[in-house]
């Protein structure tokens, strides 16, 4: 079932697939227009379309998020304490510095740090509702210093209402689809407005979320999720664990296999059938195996990085430290075959909200940086300014703005 190809012949295996959002767009930009013109009116028929919302509003009371906690296991609890102190630490280390150096010409420069008012966090509920992902994306927004943090899941499980209790988050919304990131974005008398919406969606969401990026600020475009493992040798039980770990997650969903050894090779895809018989997600990791994965056979580890380098995968794992220092495109890399992706969607500390469909080339995954805005400072000494009026005053008359110019000019008259 799972195919072992030549790199030669893997050219649908490393070739970024577009991601067909075109007819998404087409029907949700109507949605977007009429919940920004109608607000709650036109959220709450689409909630009830969409979502079977049977209530009177989308909002999920306080009672409602207290009274979970009784519907989930000790267990639980005990694991988002675990959890959400590791991301916690992780993301205090990500918010960049405030600075301010002052140069022997009279220059004080540096940056200053300021949270985002507000953000919205949309969590999937729908095959398999995303507790873990209410974690990734409210705790980075809180150590960042956003005030007021919104969550929009369409059918929120008792997991995902504790873990917002949890995290004393108390904006919860039964809306999810197009509907919900409009919400989000415009605002309406129940939904608060929002300055970036975060987290991943079917192609729905994704689509409203390109066409209302610039008006709101978002974190990426998500397609299906991804792996690539690169091992010259290792456990192909663990190997095919991993792989099938991202497949069970959709049917669009890829796990591929670099390897510079036939008999790994042969291996894993022996140990993929094998755990597929009793794998209780099989019949979604079953599709994703034969259709978009595979082990691929490369002649070198060089030509291996290379072909991971070119698909920019959302998950890396590499089983050789040593080649980390090669792999230029990745949303997130796991080393050393004792590193599961699986420790990091969960409990290890790194955002599992990470860049698919090659965004990787562009950015890492999602930071508390995302939440916070590094603003520059400038104070200028008068002596710094008189050495500075040349360069100002001349590229401002190249260009053409004589105000500019004469607005240096005029302090020097002084």
């Amino acid at each position: 079932m799972l195919r072992i190809v030549d790199i030669s012949q893997a050219g649908q295996f490393i070739t970024r697939k577009a991601v067909r959002l075109a007819e998404a767009e087409k029907m949700v930009a109507p949605i977007l227009e009429d919940v920004e013109k109608r607000g709650d009116e036109a959220l709450l028929e689409y909630a009830r379309k969409f979502d079977s919302l049977n209530a009177s509003t989308v909002r999920v009371s306080d009672a409602e998020l207290a009274g979970a906690e009784g519907h989930v296991v000790p267990e639980f609890r005990a694991a988002l304490e675990t959890a959400a102190a590791n991301i916690r630490e992780y993301a205090r280390g990500q918010v960049p510095a405030e600075t301010s150096v002052t140069f022997p010409d009279g220059r004080r420069l540096g940056q200053i740090v300021r949270s985002l008012d507000s953000m919205g966090a949309y969590i999937p509920a729908g095959r398999y509702p995303l507790p873990s992902t209410l974690l990734m994306t409210a705790i980075p927004a809180q150590v960042a210093g956003v005030k007021t943090i919104c969550v929009a899941s369409p059918h929120p499980s008792a997991e995902i209402f504790a873990a917002a209790r949890f995290l004393d988050v108390r904006n919860v919304f039964r809306m999810g689809g197009a509907q919900a990131i409009a919400a989000l974005a415009f605002g309406t008398a129940t939904v608060s407005r929002v300055d970036r919406i975060v987290g991943p969606g079917n192609i729905y969401v994704a689509a409203a979320k390109k066409l209302l990026a610039g008006h709101v600020g978002i974190d990426f475009i998500a397609g299906p999720t991804e792996i690539v493992i690169i091992a010259e040798d290792g456990n192909p039980a663990w190997i095919a664990a991993d792989m099938l770990a991202q497949a069970e997650h959709d049917t669009d969903a890829s796990a591929i296999l670099l390897t510079t050894s036939r008999s790994l090779a042969e291996a894993v895809a022996a140990e993929v059938s094998r755990q597929l018989e009793n794998l209780p997600t099989a019949a979604i990791a079953r599709e994703a195996i034969r259709k978009n994965s595979a082990v691929i056979l490369c002649e070198s580890l060089d030509q291996a990085v290379e072909a991971s380098n070119r698909l920019a995968p959302e998950h890396v794992s590499v089983h050789d430290a040593r080649i980390v220092s090669l792999i230029r495109h990745a949303g997130s890399v796991f080393i050393g075959a004792g590193s599961p992706e699986a420790a990091g969607d969960y409990a290890s500390g790194p955002n599992h909200v990470l860049p698919t469909s090659g965004a990787a080339r562009l950015r890492g995954g999602l930071s508390a940086a995302d939440f916070v805005k590094v603003i520059s400072i400038q104070e200028l000494s008068p002596e710094a300014l008189q050495k500075l009026a040349p360069a100002i005053t001349t590229l401002a008359r190249a260009e053409g703005l004589e105000a500019h110019a004469r607005s240096v000019e005029v302090r020097l008259a002084q």
